[in-house]
Parts: structure tokens; sequence; C-alpha cells
């Protein structure tokens, strides 16, 4: 039996959001400015608002273009490590994150699909 099924669901979204933040901070060398997470059955939802790399900031307004496709990279690869985190720290099998950001608002929603 995995620790998803084992904990209470507050210690399970605290657990969530840590491992959450940790991926952050790894990957952007800045914590989750703010952060909410829901369970629904196999769906762990997400709700965040993270500060957006400011190099990308920077050039956005000349090239956007290479700006989205960066952001949609780092999305990827955040997608990929909070994965491999979870199933490691959580004992659980992830079916799939989804994950979108907004650059202008800084918020960022992801849906995690836990296989059953």
């Amino acid at each position: 039996m995995s620790a998803y099924n084992e904990m209470d669901e507050k210690a399970l979204r605290k657990e969530i959001a840590q491992i959450y933040n940790k991926v952050n901070q790894e990957m952007y060398k800045v914590g989750v400015r703010k952060q909410k997470i829901e369970i629904l059955q196999d769906k762990i939802l997400v709700f965040g608002e993270h500060q957006r790399v400011p190099a990308l900031e920077a050039i956005h307004e000349k090239y956007p273009e290479l700006t989205l496709t960066v952001d949609t990279t780092l999305i990827k690869e955040f997608k990929e490590r909070l994965k491999m985190e979870l199933e490691k720290e959580l004992s659980i099998k992830v079916k799939t994150i989804l994950k979108d950001f907004d650059p202008v608002t800084e918020e960022a929603a992801a849906i995690i699909y836990i296989a059953v």
C-alpha cells in the first residue's frame, strides 16, 4: 500500500506541497509564493503563485516566441522531476501531470493523475 492511501488528507496535502516546492526550488532557486492543494479521489490539484524566471521577463518583449518555448520546456522538465519525486517520496504511481503557467499573473495550476 502506498503512502498516498495511508496518510490522512491534511498530512498528504502538506507532503505534496513540500515536494512541489522542493522541485520548484531545485529548478528556479526560489520557492512557490502561494500554494493550495486539493485531492479528488485519484487526482491531485495544485494551485500556485510562482515567480517567473527574471531573465525571461527581461527578454519577453523583444523575443516572445523564444520565451514561450523556454517556458514550455521548463514546464516539461518540472513535470518530469515532480513525477519522479512524488513516486519516490509517496510510493505512488503517477499516470500523468498536466501543468500550465501564466507568466503575466504568475499563476500556475497542475493536475496530477494517480494510477489506481
